[in-house]
């Protein structure tokens, strides 16, 4: 069976400004997503599933459908506030959803197999797709057995402000250890260090693996991740900006020991638009690209 791509796409971009998923930096008019569809469907996927708010419902649809030929399965799962388990209920100052890993859980409906996750605003580049088809296409469906892959440090930095990043501790067999996050990276002369308060200064070397948010997942994980939501709304449902985030369920998952995690080392280099400035460093690096022939001039 074929995997899915789960695009998260419900984030509005607060630093960026505006529906930046829908931005053009092709040379065609082709938004960041669609190299990560036409990556994806080469790499052996079969279905792309949307996961966006009800509230950019319209305007994210009348872009997309069509887009992609008439023989892509599409389909849309919705996350909001709202959205969680009986016995809870929506605090007093919640605004936006729970995180990245409810937005899993969201999703649930309109995935039957292997899937992988990835970001709508990040360009992965097509090693990571080709990987993770293969190796979501050979596991069986209830394996505990699941993905991520590491993009270099230095690959994923913006020269227009700090970054967040999940950066890997890996053993000798490429199996994850855990997900450090680090959320606010930079380079501060000559070096890179990460500079948030509260949390551990470190200076790295550049070559660390670090998460993107590319995963891929068998379909046991949802009833791991339904259980670890409903742990962490008991313990976080009254922070009104707390979030469940995909590296916090699945580290949890390999400290219990019911999963195991293979970091997968991908040595393209990442593009994203955190912040506006960032958009014309993306918009070259696609079409230096398609000028070496990795991409055609219109995807689609």
């Amino acid at each position: 069976m074929k995997p899915t791509l789960l695009v998260l796409a419900a984030g509005m971009g607060s630093r960026y400004g505006g529906l930046k998923q829908l931005d053009p930096v092709g040379p065609s008019g082709e938004i960041i997503i669609d190299y990560s569809v036409f990556d994806a469907l080469r790499a052996g996927f079969g279905k792309i599933v949307f996961l966006i708010r009800r509230d950019i419902e319209g305007e994210f649809k009348r872009f997309v459908e069509g887009r992609y030929g008439d023989g892509v399965e599409i389909g849309y799962a919705y996350q909001g506030v709202d959205d969680l388990p009986a016995g809870f209920s929506v605090p007093e100052g919640r605004s936006k959803p729970w995180g990245t890993g409810h937005a899993v859980l969201c999703s649930r409906d309109e995935i039957s197999g292997a899937f992988a996750v990835i970001n709508a605003d990040d360009f992965y580049g097509r090693s990571g797709f080709q990987s993770l088809g293969e190796r979501l296409m050979a596991m069986p469906e209830d394996s505990t057995e699941h993905f991520l892959v590491g993009f270099e440090l230095l690959k994923t930095l913006s020269e227009n402000g700090s970054v967040s990043r999940g950066v890997c501790e890996i053993d000798a067999d490429a199996r994850l250890l855990r997900v450090s996050e680090c959320t606010k990276i930079e380079r501060r002369g000559g070096q890179v260090v990460n500079l948030a308060e509260g949390e551990r200064f470190a200076e790295f070397a550049g070559n660390e693996l670090v998460s993107m948010n590319m995963w891929g997942f068998e379909p046991s994980v949802f009833d791991e991740f339904e259980k670890r939501f409903n742990e962490f709304l008991e313990d976080n449902s009254g922070n009104p900006k707390s979030e469940f985030y995909i590296p916090t369920a699945v580290d949890g998952m390999i400290q219990d020991g019911v999963a195991s995690v293979e970091v997968l080392h991908s040595g393209d280099q990442w593009f994203g638009v955190t912040y506006r400035e960032d958009k014309p460093v993306v918009e070259a690096g696609i079409r230096r690209l398609v000028d070496a022939g990795v991409y055609p001039e219109k995807l689609f």
